[in-house]
């Protein structure tokens, strides 16, 4: 697998965690073992007794749901930028950088 069919997987997961909750039942079963079991599009079409060509296009527009869902509220990236922020004030903390710190901290609490 490269790298980037890697990274569109753990986007997909990450965009699936927020918003996987507007997705059919069925479109959820298929992107969960597409990208959390690491199913291929075979096993996956054995497993939901549907053809290659249809779990390839369930997947294909269950990801774009989730696209068009995040570039519209934005969720997943905020939490992503929460998420660093608080991972660099923890270590400006532990450097006693508390200046440093209480910046970062204080940019979070900006956010919208």
């Amino acid at each position: 697998m490269s790298r980037e069919e890697l990274r569109n997987k753990v986007d997909l997961a990450l965009l699936s965690d927020f918003y996987g909750g507007l997705l059919t039942e069925k479109q959820r079963r298929v992107l969960s073992l597409y990208c959390e079991e690491d199913y291929s599009l075979g096993e996956i079409s054995a497993e939901a007794g549907i053809s290659r060509q249809a779990v390839h296009e369930t997947i294909s527009r269950a990801a774009g749901r989730l696209r068009e869902m995040e570039e519209a509220l934005g969720t997943a990236a905020r939490f992503q930028r929460v998420q660093n922020g608080l991972r660099q004030a923890l270590a400006a903390l532990r450097e006693q950088d508390y200046s440093r710190a209480q910046s970062l901290l204080e940019e979070l609490m900006e956010l919208e």
